[in-house]
């Protein structure tokens, strides 16, 4: 592609492949443009939305828990309803248009949220970590760990 001509299979290619783009107001802020090799493992045409929305709520998890101190971890706010806010402890998908969420939820209450890709609105927070524990959890880069080794 350095001639400026692009090939049949290259223009196929980059029609499904995944593109990421962001801008910030402080030109210091990370922007993350780069996919994980896992999300380009097959195009995007082969994906489910609940797959493709989970594979992309992890890159945005990963990068925003990248941001916190030690004391915080990332959380959920949900947009619509009086879900509150959702402490992540894990998250999953169900084929074709489901994704759910595992935590607590600001009580310590152990909550499930399951919610269609259609009507996915989610906010991510940093909320100070709950326990004593040395370091915060990050559930972001074990869900991009789990995501790396469904690749393989």
């Amino acid at each position: 592609m350095g001639n400026g001509i692009e090939t049949s299979v290259e223009v196929a290619e980059a029609a499904i492949l995944p593109r990421r783009h962001e801008a910030h107001a402080d030109p210091d802020a990370p922007c993350g443009e780069e996919m994980p090799q896992a999300l380009n493992e097959r195009p995007v045409t082969e994906k489910s939305p609940a797959e493709w929305a989970y594979e992309r709520l992890i890159l945005y998890i990963q990068d925003f828990e990248e941001q916190l101190d030690n004391e915080h971890e990332v959380a959920m706010g949900f947009t619509g309803g009086d879900a509150g806010v959702l402490r992540i402890e894990g998250m999953g998908f169900f084929d074709p248009d489901m994704i759910t969420f595992y935590g607590t939820d600001s009580n310590g209450i152990k909550t499930q949220l399951v919610q269609h890709v259609s009507q996915l609105s989610v906010m991510l927070r940093a909320l100070p970590k709950m326990t004593d524990e040395a370091a915060p959890t990050r559930i972001g880069f074990r869900l991009a760990a789990d995501l790396e080794k469904a690749g393989e």
